[in-house]
């Protein structure tokens, strides 16, 4: 009986000592694939060149990149038309003198990563590829070295989702100070408030930019700071409606009887993303509270959905949630401790 359990536990032993060999050179197999892996890595690090942004040169570049990583929530980075619309304003608010120190970092020649300054130029935006995680506290160090310092400090804007920044900004000496929500409206959802008696939707082959202006001018509260409407920043509506992928004919004027523009809500449609862009939304105050800036959402969505358009952009006011936009944006901001 011993002897029949000795032949039995020969092969037994040999069966152990296999599997053990067996999970030894597994184990030396998932080392070599992680040393390749991060071989691999390195290599690719080494492919990443810098420079630094061209405003001639390269806006229609970021463009595209900023096409390519869009998110909803934004966890990439800005929507294309929110560079556009911003790079598009230097006649007015849009200062660019520092648009030189914005920074492009490629791979093989790929744009992966672009570190921006907007408005004022102390904020400081990020939009990052996907797969391209490592480079976020490069791209930090670069703001916080480099970038334009007015009254002090730089004010970092991140993005819900954007954890690898934030952990690189915490790193960098950086706290989140404050945040808020950015609103969309999904179109599974329906917009539908009417226009109010004695208004009606400008004809868009009929648009006026003199008239077009001078509503901006009222509706952004210009007139009671700075005075009457009298042609200023007119090159600036100008320079909106011939910029590269603007969609002016899709935008809603809403005048009076008398023909004077009452309300204006701007559309940058982005068919590449299924983004309504809406921006700029201003009333003149005489006729706020009526309810035009509903209608002319209302009119904005029933042109962009037949479009194909999946969502509508519009801002942190509780006008929006008021109206059926719900929350969708995280921003947060963040300052040296």
């Amino acid at each position: 009986m011993l002897r029949r359990l000795r032949k039995w536990q020969a092969p037994f032993r040999f069966h152990i000592d296999y599997s053990r060999s067996c999970y030894l050179h597994d184990n030396a197999m998932f080392l070599t694939i992680v040393l390749k892996a991060k071989l691999q890595m390195e290599e690719k690090m080494k492919q990443i060149t810098t420079r630094q942004f061209s405003v001639l040169a390269d806006c229609g570049k970021i463009y595209q990149f900023m096409l390519d990583i869009y998110e909803r929530d934004w966890r990439n980075g800005v929507a294309a038309p929110f560079f556009e619309y911003a790079y598009s304003s230097f006649a007015d608010w849009m200062d660019i003198t520092y648009s030189y120190k914005n920074r492009i970092w490629e791979d093989d020649g790929k744009i992966v990563a672009f570190c921006f300054n907007e408005s004022p130029v102390t904020d400081i935006y990020f939009s990052l590829r996907p797969g391209y995680e490592e480079l976020a506290p490069e791209m930090i160090a670069y703001a916080d070295a480099h970038m334009p310092i007015k009254g002090g400090e730089i004010q970092l804007i991140l993005f819900g989702g954007q954890d690898a920044l934030m952990n690189a900004a915490k790193q960098a000496g950086y706290d989140q100070k404050t945040e808020n929500w950015d609103m969309q409206f999904d179109f599974k959802d329906v917009l539908d408030y009417p226009l109010p008696e004695g208004f009606h939707f400008v004809n868009p082959d009929e648009y006026d930019m003199d008239k077009g202006s001078k509503c901006c001018w009222k509706g952004f509260d210009h007139e009671q700071n700075e005075g009457p409407w009298d042609h200023q920043y007119e090159q600036s509506g100008y320079l909106l409606q011939v910029a590269p992928h603007a969609t002016s004919k899709l935008a809603v004027f809403i005048a009076d009887e008398k023909e004077e523009y009452a309300c204006y809500a701007g559309m940058w449609w982005t068919p590449e993303n299924k983004l309504a862009y809406m921006e700029p939304l201003c009333t003149i105050p005489e006729y706020r509270r009526r309810g035009l800036a509903s209608a002319a959402l209302s009119e904005l969505y029933r042109k962009m959905k037949p479009l194909g358009a999946t969502h509508m952009t519009g801002g942190v006011h509780d006008f929006y949630k008021a109206i059926g936009y719900k929350p969708a944006v995280k921003w947060t901001y963040w300052r040296k401790q």
